[in-house]
């Protein structure tokens, strides 16, 4: 009997020991597979980030009897978006940028005009070969949204449009990367595509294409330059240089397109924005010579101040 007790004693203990261990390990292997699926989420999320931000600046002003002078009535509104999607997974990246831009000026004088109008999307991807360097690829459209014109004659001379021009290009090459705040894009070879829809544009052969063709082609070696920094708290400078020399026309003038923001942040909501533009481009020949009279490629600038409302997501 004694043996038979002790026989069912170790019996009774080890069948507890079992089912104690067996929940031991039911607990382990849930929280394992908690953190496994907490884990799998965060990489996901740490694959994919995206995110923007929005500008709008809005002034208005009225004189009446106003001895200093000035114009009765006017009102502007500028209004800017930058929104981002980037990929990161081991030694592949993949981001997604667009730039957006939309200026208006009315005054009791010069009636409407537009300040400002750009539409910039870029995407790149890149394979990490070590040391800072990305083998890459990329694609960038530039264009605008609404009619442009030129105001030294009567009536005002259209100059352009929605995708007229456009700049498409295409780019393999490599990347150059030390850091977040700094990226050099360069390829020796790269096909860019002017694209001039506007049937008036196309036919005075506006910015290069042959007259009454629509599109130029045009092959030659790309350099681009991001850099984006707060250099103080609060204060974020951005800037890109383009750089393009078509090796099938006049490859000693080279094409610049740089773009320069400075973004002070008042508040969550507040916000103050300086924004310079250069662009030269020896097929853009609508430009009066002062000294000499005579239409050609010039230096054109943009300036854009503005203080005002500004959502970020």
């Amino acid at each position: 009997m004694k043996l038979k007790f002790t026989g069912l004693f170790l019996l009774c203990f080890l069948t507890g020991m079992y089912t104690l261990h067996a929940q031991d390990w039911r607990t382990e292997r849930e929280e394992m597979e908690k953190k496994f699926k907490l884990t799998q989420e965060d990489t996901a999320k740490a694959r994919w980030r995206k995110g923007g931000l929005f500008n709008v600046n809005i002034n208005q002003g009225t004189l009446s009897n106003w001895a200093a002078g000035g114009d009765k009535f006017t009102f502007s509104v500028a209004s800017t978006f930058t929104g981002y999607i980037a990929y990161r997974q081991g030694r592949k990246t993949w981001d997604n940028v667009l730039d957006l831009a939309y200026g208006y000026v009315r005054t009791t004088s010069l009636g409407s005009r537009k300040s400002d109008d750009r539409i910039d999307f870029t995407s790149k991807y890149g394979y990490d070969i070590g040391n800072h360097w990305y083998l890459s690829a990329l694609f960038n459209l530039r264009t605008q949204f609404t009619k442009g014109y030129l105001y030294d004659s009567v009536p005002p001379q259209l100059t352009s449009r929605f995708f007229s021009p456009a700049y498409v290009l295409l780019a393999p090459g490599f990347d150059y990367k030390p850091n977040e705040a700094l990226s050099v894009f360069m390829t020796p070879i790269s096909a860019r595509f002017l694209i001039v829809m506007d049937d008036y544009l196309s036919s005075i052969g506006a910015y290069g294409v042959d007259s009454g063709k629509h599109v130029l082609y045009q092959m030659g070696a790309y350099v681009s330059v991001n850099y984006v920094k707060e250099i103080m708290k609060n204060i974020t400078f951005k800037t890109r240089l383009d750089l393009f020399s078509d090796y099938r026309h006049n490859p000693q003038n080279i094409d610049v397109f740089m773009t320069n923001a400075l973004m002070l942040k008042v508040n969550k909501y507040i916000t103050a924005n300086l924004n310079v533009d250069l662009i030269y481009d020896d097929d853009v020949k609508e430009f009066i010579n002062e000294k000499t009279g005579v239409k050609g490629p010039r230096l054109q600038v943009k300036e854009v101040i503005g203080i005002g409302f500004s959502a970020r997501f």
